[in-house]
């Protein structure tokens, strides 16, 4: 049976990918803002999520680099990959919905 735990090297072998570029699948996804305070509002509110999923079978990265936002999504297998990315798309989705709630109060 395969070590479910994932590897030391970070490499996801059999486990949770720590490094979404090492998984056996992956995905990136970049979002592109008007301003770079949005992108760092959306990278700042998604990025606390990283390493708190239960999903054993997937990882992402989140990176902000001036106006645009990437998600580095990577999994053991096509169907973790599909969960994941509809995780992470939702979490920007919600990020992006407060940021614009908020923009009236500041």
């Amino acid at each position: 049976m395969p070590d479910r735990t994932g590897s030391a090297d970070g490499s996801g072998a059999g486990g949770r990918p720590s490094d979404p570029d090492a998984a056996d699948h992956h995905l990136n996804v970049d979002v592109e803002y008007a301003t770079e305070r949005r992108a760092e509002a959306v990278a700042e509110s998604i990025r606390v999520e990283v390493g708190e999923m239960p999903d054993e079978r997937s990882g992402a990265t989140v990176e902000c680099d001036g106006t645009v936002v990437r998600l580095k999504i990577g999994a053991a297998d096509p169907v973790a990959l599909r969960a994941g990315t509809n995780t992470w798309v939702r979490l920007v989705g919600v990020a992006e919905d407060v940021a614009a709630a908020c923009d009236g109060r500041a």
